[in-house]
């Protein structure tokens, strides 16, 4: 998994109107919890948005004040209109407590169908997953070499070494279509080379 560092502040007041300012400053309201406390602190904008707006997933080594925690990214709200981050809640890791989120799925390889024409459809472009905190690839990695039109690969084809994937098991990840110029003699001839 990436790591990213961030530093913050801790927030004296917590509330509606010390939110609106914080954010008024250039600052976003964050909160840390996961080992029985709840850390209420401030990041600067630019800096949450390097991560937020990125396909990857991080572990975050944060720097509150002093005071060090290793943490994922668990929730966050943005503006409906400006998609600006709004808050951002942090879930702290604990190298021997299993972890839930969502990570990236990367699809590799030239499909076979996909050469003779077909369209890949990526149903899935993230899938949540179950690991402890040193157990977490950076993606999930789904080589599509070997489909051709009308093959798909299904959540209980991938192989999960160390990771519990929470999405149903017969729910498909990516597959080839027809589309409307692809050629079934294309396919008769790679069916022929084997």
């Amino acid at each position: 998994m990436k790591k990213a560092q961030l530093s913050g502040s801790s927030r004296a007041n917590v509330g509606k109107k010390d939110a609106k300012a914080l954010r008024n400053a250039g600052l976003v309201p964050c909160v840390l919890y996961g080992n029985g406390t709840q850390t209420h602190f401030s990041i600067k904008d630019i800096a949450i948005q390097k991560l937020v707006y990125n396909p990857d997933v991080f572990q975050i080594e944060l720097d509150i004040d002093g005071k060090k925690a290793s943490a994922v990214i668990q929730d966050l709200q943005q503006n409906p209109i400006t998609d600006k981050v709004m808050h951002v809640d942090f879930l702290e890791l604990d190298a021997k407590k299993p972890v839930k989120l969502g990570l990236p799925v990367r699809v590799v390889g030239s499909s076979r169908g996909v050469l003779a024409g077909g369209k890949l459809m990526q149903v899935f472009r993230r899938l949540r997953v179950e690991a402890l905190p040193g157990d977490l690839p950076e993606a999930i990695t789904v080589d599509i070499t070997k489909l051709r039109i009308g093959q798909s690969i299904r959540v209980k084809d991938l192989e999960s070494d160390g990771l519990k994937l929470l999405e149903a098991k017969n729910a498909v990840v990516v597959a080839v279509k027809m589309a409307r110029g692809a050629s079934k003699a294309a396919e008769a001839d790679d069916d022929d080379d084997e």
